[in-house]
């Protein structure tokens, strides 16, 4: 028989020992937090593999429509704010692309979903709302766009940690095939879903592709999208596509998209979605600017949101619990600073956790505070100023990002300072898109970009100035990799986070080139609520 590989052996034996170990500090040959900080590591590119950025056509058969007339399609199950319910989403009819569309009317096909804990019969039955969008361009020669019949429907009164089977339809019309979903365990402080894959900037690439079979190997319970999805506006609206759309495309009245894209993304994605929460939030290739300045349409039409259910009023921002982990979703492309009403929103959502309910404090958006890569430096500063010293001072553990094409672990930090009760900053913005990869750091010689060029340019604003203390000083870059980087590598992949209890989190994650169970990073995450109290906030 071969032998297992170093790194596998190594987590095999840290789990083995996690369970049966009597002190939690004994976690193998894995490294902690606890040790931390670490010094810096850079893995060397790897020339090598680039995996294959190319979409996927239309033509295959995993992006194609397999239903008529009115069968469901591109079915997916979201989360509601707790573990008693959940959302089920889908599209009826077909979409329309070109200069005569005719919306279909959503009231002409129910929205129904008959459910129950047996395959071979309904115990229940819920019904639910239908929308459908447009995507208009006032410019000739542009193509519009009208979708299919989005329906939404909220199942209540689950019971935790069950398996529920379901249909989806209209039952005067036609109804779906029988699928399954498994509730989150029910919310407390020694209850958490097994594994928790986490993802960014995935698009429909053949690396796409990978990406997604990785993560259906490691079996997750639940899916966390950290924006940037179908990477539709990367199309003219003839369906001609490129992987820079400023650099192809310069000369176009308005920044196009090939709204079809979300309609093969759905597709393809449905396999994992039907059966496993996806939770989404908003990325910048979300954006989609169309007539009358509206934005963000097809994101907030297409997937369901526990906005309401949670106290947002918005698609951008919401919140869930996860057995005892409680997730903050928070959007970097509306309003942040501390008098907008997503600011007002965490400030209540905050208040209401209770640690010895939901211990795990998890905040995710989509562009990354804390990245080296020259890509996006400092992007997001403004966001990370208005709202770091509220998540700090409510002792947020863990925070997940994507954007930067690449991946990056830190340190624990705070305001760039290395901080034992700071959250750790992860970017999983390497799901596969079609867009280039991240590869040059802002610390390496002639890599630091013209601090002019750095706001994010729909939010506006500038807040990223020189560094006022620490080793970059006077500076706007550092000159090596800052301290608060402990490991970044340029590679396609993924992340699973997987809570073990009250303290303890293990944290891998895994490169598209590697065996599926091999970990290109692998750490526990470790809390200390004894050094890091929180009693509602912190002096900061």
């Amino acid at each position: 028989m071969a032998a297992m590989p170093p790194v596998l052996f190594r987590v095999s034996l840290a789990l083995s020992c996690f369970l049966l170990c009597s002190e939690p500090a004994l976690v193998g040959g894995i490294p902690t937090t606890l040790e931390g900080p670490f010094p810096p590591v850079t893995v060397p590119l790897d020339k090598s593999f680039r995996g294959n950025a190319v979409d996927l056509p239309d033509t295959d058969r995993r992006v194609q429509r397999t239903v008529s007339g009115f069968e469901p399609e591109q079915i997916s199950v979201s989360l509601s704010s707790n573990y008693n319910s959940v959302w089920i989403s889908w599209i009826t009819g077909e979409f329309q692309i070109g200069d005569n569309i005719a919306p279909l009317d959503p009231n002409s096909v129910g929205s129904v979903v008959s459910y129950g804990v047996s395959s071979s019969g309904w115990s229940h039955q819920a019904t639910g709302y239908s929308l459908i969008y447009n995507q208009l361009y006032p410019f000739e020669g542009l193509k519009n766009y009208t979708s299919g019949i989005i329906h939404h429907v909220r199942l209540k009164g689950l019971k935790p940690n069950t398996l529920y089977y379901y249909q989806c339809g209209d039952p005067s019309i036609a109804m779906s095939d029988i699928y399954y979903f498994r509730t989150m365990p029910v919310t407390g402080l020694r209850s958490y879903p097994s594994r928790v894959a986490v993802v960014g900037d995935l698009g429909l690439t053949y690396n796409t592709t990978s990406t997604v079979d990785h993560m259906l190997s490691n079996h997750p319970d639940l899916v966390l999208l950290v924006g940037d999805v179908s990477y539709a506006d990367l199309y003219l609206t003839n369906g001609t596509g490129a992987d820079c759309y400023s650099c192809s495309f310069p000369q176009t009245p308005i920044h196009e998209t090939y709204q079809p894209q979300w309609d093969y993304w759905g597709r393809f994605m449905q396999p994992l979605v039907s059966k496993v929460p996806i939770m989404v939030i908003e990325g910048n290739h979300e954006i989609e600017k169309q007539a009358e300045n509206q934005t963000f349409v097809a994101y907030s039409s297409r997937f369901a949101f526990p906005s309401k259910e949670s106290g947002s009023s918005s698609t951008f921002y919401y919140s869930f619990n996860a057995g005892g982990i409680h997730f903050l979703m928070l959007g970097a492309y509306i309003s942040y600073d501390k008098s907008s009403d997503q600011y007002r929103w965490l400030e209540k959502d905050l208040s209401k956790v209770d640690r010895e309910v939901t211990p795990w404090l998890v905040a995710t958006w989509h562009p990354p505070w804390y990245s080296t890569y020259t890509a996006h430096y400092r992007e997001a500063e403004c966001m990370r100023v208005a709202m770091e010293d509220l998540l700090y001072s409510y002792g947020v553990d863990v925070v997940f990002n994507g954007h930067v094409h690449a991946y990056e672990r830190s340190n624990r930090v705070y305001n760039y300072t290395l901080d034992p009760c700071g959250p750790v900053h992860i970017t999983v913005g390497d799901g596969g898109n079609r867009e280039k990869m991240a590869i040059t750091h802002a610390d390496e010689p002639g890599n630091c970009p013209d601090p002019s060029t750095t706001p994010d340019k729909y939010m506006g604003g500038f807040c990223a100035f020189n560094f006022t203390s620490g080793p970059a000083t006077g500076k706007f870059c550092w000159d090596r990799q800052p301290e608060y980087s402990a490991y970044r590598e340029s590679s396609f992949g993924h992340g699973i986070f997987e809570v073990k209890n009250e303290t303890h989190a293990l944290w891998t994650w895994h490169r598209n080139q590697d065996l599926y169970k091999y970990a290109g990073d692998v750490i526990y995450i470790v809390r200390q609520p004894d050094k890091c109290p929180i009693k509602g906030k912190r002096n900061i």
